[in-house]
């Protein structure tokens, strides 16, 4: 942050550099909305970023910057802290270890740069899980790599969209290992990180709806072996117990219906495509992905890396501007000095 400024700082990670991360930084950079709110400082590849202008049609210079520090936001320029690892003739659209290892260290400095208070949030372009694991990350994705620098033993991941708000119990793992993770504890602290965050985004006394794992929740026992009684059902009565307005386990189904009517300010969803499914029924574009229970704030665009337009310009930068609304509205509890 700028000494005169009272903008937040937000480290922007470039994502894979064969994805649209580039041009979707370059087309968002461009708007005069995100300067208005934030002051945006890319961690990524200086070169690349001045080829995806070039793809976009953006005009804008890129400043190339050895740390943080050097960062000069009285510019329109994007300013870039240029780790110089990108090939120059590596491809768009194709899945590489050497753009896996980009996108792994360009979060790695992201987490240095808000550590050290540098940044006040990072908020993330996609990443190729595929080319991080390639390049030997064995990581699910941005939230289970971000735990990791961290050192914090547990994060949950948390979707918004204008109408809607999902934290998951489960995330990148198969629906049988989900189902047999899934335990009263697990989803106790599910609940009270999604409550906390919306507590501290403004929100009281969220309502929050809980889904079941089968079908009509279980048809009192005709349909799964238990799972609701025995795995959500304790976590909710906990809840209950502390004054909080939790209900369940709900049919998700009806849930999300009654929850994108906004009878339901977050709904607690027990798997990946339970929780994401009815998201991007709503719009990619406008789709935000916050890691909850971190030392640090971080959002990110609701999409992947979309190889097959990858390079071509077309790409929309929507989910990204939201993404940085997100992270300037969860920042300012860091400038409170």
């Amino acid at each position: 942050m700028s000494p005169a400024s009272r903008l937040p700082t937000i480290a922007i990670t470039m994502g894979d550099p064969a994805g649209i991360g580039p041009e979707i930084i370059m087309k968002a950079l461009a708007q005069d909305e995100v300067h208005a709110i934030c002051e945006p400082l890319v961690i990524g590849d200086a070169a690349r970023l001045r080829q995806a202008g070039r793809i976009t049609g953006v005009d804008l210079a890129v400043d190339s910057l050895d740390d943080a520090t050097q960062a000069r936001f009285d510019t329109r320029n994007v300013q870039c802290v240029d780790l110089k690892i990108v090939p120059p003739d590596l491809p768009f659209g194709k899945v590489s270890p050497l753009a896996g290892e980009a996108a792994f260290r360009f979060i790695e400095k992201a987490a240095e740069i808000t550590s050290a208070g540098q940044a006040q949030a990072i908020c993330t372009a996609p990443l190729s899980k595929e080319a991080l694991h390639a390049a030997g990350h064995k990581f699910p994705g941005h939230t289970e790599l971000l735990a990791h620098l961290t050192g914090t033993p547990e994060v949950s991941m948390m979707l918004v969209s204008p109408k809607l708000r999902v934290i998951h119990v489960t995330t990148h793992i198969g629906l049988i290992d989900a189902i047999a993770k899934i335990e009263p504890g697990l989803v106790e602290r599910v609940i009270t990180r999604g409550r906390e965050a919306l507590v501290k985004a403004g929100i009281a006394e969220p309502k929050i709806g809980v889904c079941a794992i089968n079908p009509h929740a279980g048809e009192n026992g005709l349909f799964g072996y238990g799972e609701e009684a025995s795995k959500i059902a304790p976590a909710v009565e906990a809840c209950r117990a502390r004054g909080w307005d939790v209900r369940g386990p709900l049919p998700a189904d009806t849930l999300f219906f009654l929850a994108g009517r906004g009878d339901y300010d977050l709904v607690v969803a027990m798997y990946h495509d339970q929780g994401h499914g009815p998201i991007k029924v709503l719009g990619l574009e406008a789709g935000v992905n916050i890691t909850i229970g971190l030392p640090v704030i971080r959002t990110s665009v609701d999409h992947g890396t979309a190889f097959d337009i990858a390079g071509t310009g077309v790409a929309d930068e929507r989910s990204l501007i939201e993404a940085l609304r997100q992270a300037v509205g969860l920042a300012p509890s860091r400038l409170a000095a």
